[in-house]
């Protein structure tokens, strides 16, 4: 039975009557989860066991955001509060080394909290390039000030996952560091010239583009298409993440609830996926302070307009699911430690 080409979120901590049967009949590709809906260690693995019976479908992806520092929704006593990728990029500046061995272990350490929680899918990492004078919304979320820095780290986070069976996702492509605003509000756009932008943002995607699955920015680069962001821009999807970049995994949208599109959720989605995007993603992530909105109705419009997983759509989400199956031996007590001793062991869950 096809599934419908959307990840969604639910409401609160367990699905309600309406969500349970909506869910059943839609059959959306997969779920994301933010800090609402996550409670203690038996409430989180009911609602992610629930969320696949209801599409009867063992298999189904479960996404979080799960990066570090500020934007983490699992926190303790669930899971420790773990640091920025920014502070690993100081490390890797001093020891390039001991750099990529603290970001392994990290993300090796992040897949096992959320595995034990029904969590297998994380929006990590985050290869956005940091610039001076850009817009606060990346800043720390990012591994630093250079490709070459941001794509190895990038690359070792990517592995840790994948060691402990937890999808990774590479984000916002094909880049959000140079943006002078936030995209949760209006739409950034990047006037840089393509050039400049191929060699330095865009380099740790390419660097990356085995990934199984990406995320689009909602970032309007004018020199590739002076109209539409990328989320809804079929020639930078094309041109840049399909072509320069090489990227062949699954392209989702990042939350379609953001302010950076306009139209009611029926058209954003509707423009993302007739661009490119593989699956239409909406959280309803709202800020802090704004209250949730009709998740129902939003959701509902969302669905219908997604339409079911059809063309390479189908063989990039078989792939994205094989990615969070494989499991390597690992001691989580030693990995802590050795993250500790480095000064990046986070505050304890406990």
């Amino acid at each position: 039975m096809a599934h419908r080409a959307c990840i969604l979120g639910c409401q609160g901590q367990s699905l309600t009557v309406e969500e349970r049967a909506f869910f059943r009949d839609v059959r959306p590709w997969g779920f994301i989860l933010f800090a609402r809906n996550v409670g203690d260690l038996d409430q989180l693995r009911a609602l992610t066991d629930s969320l696949r019976e209801a599409v009867q479908d063992e298999a189904t992806l479960v996404f979080v955001d799960q990066e570090g520092g500020r934007v983490q929704r699992l926190r303790p006593p669930l899971a420790r509060l773990r640091p920025p990728a920014g502070r690993f990029g100081e490390l890797y500046a001093k020891d390039p080394a001991v750099g990529l061995e603290a970001v392994f272990l990290n993300h090796r350490l992040i897949a096992a909290e959320l595995a034990a929680g029904g969590i297998d899918a994380d929006c990590v990492p985050c290869l956005d390039i940091r610039h001076p004078g850009a817009h606060s919304v990346i800043g720390e979320r990012a591994f630093g000030e250079d490709a070459a820095c941001v794509s190895a780290l990038g690359r070792a986070a990517l592995d840790g996952l994948l060691a402990g069976g937890v999808a990774p996702v590479i984000k916002h492509m094909p880049g959000h560091g140079r943006a002078t605003s936030d995209s949760h509000l209006e739409t950034p756009r990047v006037t840089t010239p393509l050039a400049v932008l191929e060699a330095t943002d865009f380099e740790p995607f390419r660097a990356l583009a085995d990934a199984p699955m990406g995320m689009t920015g909602h970032i309007t680069f004018p020199e590739v298409d002076p109209e539409a962001s990328t989320t809804q821009s079929r020639h930078v999807i094309q041109t840049i993440i399909r072509g320069w970049i090489g990227f062949d995994g699954l392209l989702m949208t990042d939350d379609l609830s953001m302010k950076a599109l306009g139209g009611d959720h029926a058209e954003r989605t509707r423009r993302a996926i007739r661009a490119g995007c593989d699956v239409a993603l909406y959280g309803n992530g709202a800020l802090v302070g704004e209250p949730v909105r009709d998740l129902m109705g939003e959701i509902t419009q969302v669905a219908e307009a997604a339409g079911d997983l059809s063309g390479d759509a189908i063989r990039r989400a078989a792939d994205a699911r094989a990615a969070a199956r494989a499991t390597r031996p690992f001691d989580f007590d030693a990995a802590q430690a050795r993250l500790d001793e480095l000064g990046l062991g986070g505050r304890p869950a406990a």
